[in-house]
């Protein structure tokens, strides 16, 4: 494991929700990005950014993490959940609540 993978391996399994993303919460880089904030803002969640813009090592290194080719990505538990899509869908189907309540991640519920 590379330096850039172990320290991707701390920042995930030291933060109950981390949000691997192009740019910052406060100030997204891309739709994607900025899509999976709203959705963790909307509901309430405190979450870890990091932002893959910083460093190419880090935004190669997230992608062969998860073997996954894509950002944003987002973790809970030190869990990989997805990325944009596959969160927007377990957003609308109340997927991403439930999972949230199961690990004891603090939120919101939306309002039916």
């Amino acid at each position: 494991m590379s330096d850039v993978q172990e320290w991707i391996d701390s920042v995930v399994k030291n933060n109950d929700v981390v949000l691997f993303m192009k740019g910052t919460k406060e100030q997204p880089m891309c739709g994607f990005s900025g899509r999976v904030v709203q959705i963790l803002d909307y509901l309430g969640v405190p979450f870890q950014d990091v932002n893959v813009l910083a460093s190419d090592e880090l935004r190669q290194g997230i992608k062969e993490y998860t073997n996954w080719p894509t950002i944003p990505q987002l973790y809970i538990k030190g869990e990989f959940v997805g990325g944009c899509d596959i969160v927007t869908e377990m957003f609308q189907n109340g997927q991403l609540v439930q999972t949230l309540a199961e690990k004891g991640i603090e939120h919101r519920v939306p309002q039916q």
